[in-house]
């Protein structure tokens, strides 16, 4: 048996390493790409993540027991794997978009896309390891190499997907580079072994023209992104952006501006004023001269809005999302809406993470209103649990209040008294209460103070919708409304996603 040292080793099949590594580079983002596009499109994030890598796993280890029937020309079984990996994962965005926009059974195209790239993936190192054993080389200095260079490819396409990839390409550019990667690689495999692969002119033609394919989408993707975002939203998106966080898209038809994020709808201009008087001016109504008003979230700056009609509020606005918060203090369509409110002197913007804010803070605050994205997935679900409403009571004056959005009590009945609950297992006394608001439906808050509420005072200031009358009637629950089999939603148990994701499933 030949014992070459690993030098020689990495000399003679340095080529075949390289194409390991980006094989197992390209099919992690083809894994992660599916999963976010997956929680994006359909919600409920941890399901699909690990429907997802569990289904991944289980097809990798159906190509790899099936890489034992590909007996001969194993060359040519390698370089037509890496052709398919790249066919299939290059264009993995763009169906998956496809199959949400016009077929009923999105879950089915989703899972026969993970079963095709990890059968292929799971074939790939099989079959290099019998190339390579074929020639009598060792099989230790072989197989360290080969889960070397596989592992290693992991952890670079794991990394880069969220830092590098997905902020400064999308979904789609991001899948089409791959998927040139994975082309290129089987071309240079071909070129090198040309005298071991018995197809090698009809492989060589094939790798040109997948390399053609994947070039030419690499290099159209945002207008396929335009394309696809036309049939996501109703309307004309005039403004879109992948954050390093989520992904922002403002539409417009005639008078109505809306703006998504990752899908959901934040606010359309035609009636967000009934939400953000709501959250604003009922917690106000029982405040004696509140000077210091932290916002968690609400980086449309709609809240801010609101607040800067109280003279002398000082507003700290606490929102991650740094593109956010700039699109809404130079966008002309936003700012048109918001009035300006995020570049008044008046408001301070952090961008952090709301939860980290609330641990390093030492100020105090007469008034927090927690203007947050519905609690759909982990990193949301923290900041509704008890430990983070421990934090915003740390944060509040003797006599402050907390006001909370809280999902809509009809659609969502289970998480918004959830939410209630976890303010109550808190030491706080909580007032719900809701509205209709005509793009969401019936939408509810839940007030809370640990040193109870006084009687409101009249609304002082200019609203279109909120008077004394309507904000009685607020605090009114129907039958139907209400729900008493929940439980607290704690850091280390967040029942909120199962309630909230089970309302979302039962009402699609």
């Amino acid at each position: 048996m030949n014992t070459d040292s690993s030098g020689s080793f990495q000399k003679k099949y340095g080529l075949l390493m390289l194409t390991t590594f980006l094989i197992s580079g390209c099919s992690i983002v083809y894994e992660l790409i599916i999963s976010a596009i997956s929680s994006y499109l359909v919600g409920n994030s941890t399901l699909q993540y690990s429907t997802v890598i569990g289904l991944y796993m289980f097809a990798m280890g159906c190509g790899s027991y099936l890489s034992r029937f590909m007996r001969r020309s194993l060359f040519d079984w390698f370089v037509s794997v890496e052709l398919l990996v790249g066919l299939a994962g290059g264009t993995c965005s763009l169906v998956l978009f496809l199959a949400h926009l016009y077929i009923a059974s999105y879950a089915v195209v989703m899972y026969a896309e993970v079963i095709i790239i990890g059968a292929l993936v799971g074939a790939e190192i099989p079959l290099l390891t019998r190339i390579i054993e074929d020639d009598g080389h060792n099989l230790r200095i072989t197989l360290s190499s080969i889960f070397s260079f596989d592992y290693i490819g992991g952890l670079v396409g794991s990394i880069a997907f969220p830092l590098l990839l997905l902020p400064h390409l999308g979904y789609f550019a991001t899948a089409f580079l791959m998927g040139l990667f994975n082309t290129i690689a089987a071309g240079l495999v071909v070129w090198k072994y040309r005298r071991r692969i018995i197809r090698a002119a009809a492989f060589r033609h094939l790798a040109v023209l997948a390399c053609i394919l994947m070039a030419f989408g690499l290099l159209y993707s945002e207008s396929i992104s335009r394309f696809i975002e036309g049939g996501l939203y109703r309307d004309r998106v005039i403004y879109s952006e992948i954050s390093e966080y989520q992904h922002i898209a403002v539409t417009r038809h005639r008078d109505d501006i809306r703006l998504y994020i990752d899908g959901n709808l934040q606010f359309s201009s035609m009636d967000e004023y009934r939400y953000h008087e709501a959250l604003v001016h009922v917690p106000m109504a029982m405040l004696e001269n509140p000077r210091d008003v932290l916002i968690l979230g609400g980086g449309d700056g709609l809240a801010a809005r609101e607040v800067l009609k109280y003279p002398g509020t000082q507003i700290t606005l606490v929102d991650l999302d740094k593109a956010m918060t700039d699109l809404s203090s130079r966008l002309r369509i936003i700012t048109d809406i918001n009035r300006g409110s995020l570049s008044s002197p008046r408001v301070m913007i952090i961008n952090d993470d709301a939860y980290k804010f609330l641990e390093r803070t030492d100020r105090k605050f007469d008034l927090i209103l927690v203007d947050l994205p519905d609690p759909n997935n982990e990193a949301l679900s923290k900041l509704y649990s008890n430990v983070f409403y421990r934090l915003c009571g740390r944060a509040l004056r003797k006599g402050g209040i907390l006001n909370v959005q809280s999902t809509s009590p009809y659609y969502a009945r289970r998480a918004f008294w959830s939410i209630g609950k976890t303010l109550m297992s808190e030491g706080f006394e909580v007032r719900p209460y809701h509205l209709e608001v005509p793009s969401f439906g019936d939408w509810g808050f839940n007030m809370a103070s640990k040193d109870g509420f006084p009687a409101p005072h009249p609304i002082s200031v200019s609203t279109r919708f909120l008077d004394d009358g309507s904000m009685k009637a607020m605090f009114v629950f129907a039958k139907d409304e209400r729900a008493d089999d929940v439980e607290v939603n704690r850091l280390s148990r967040p029942v909120i996603i199962g309630y909230y994701n089970d309302a979302a499933a039962d009402w699609n």
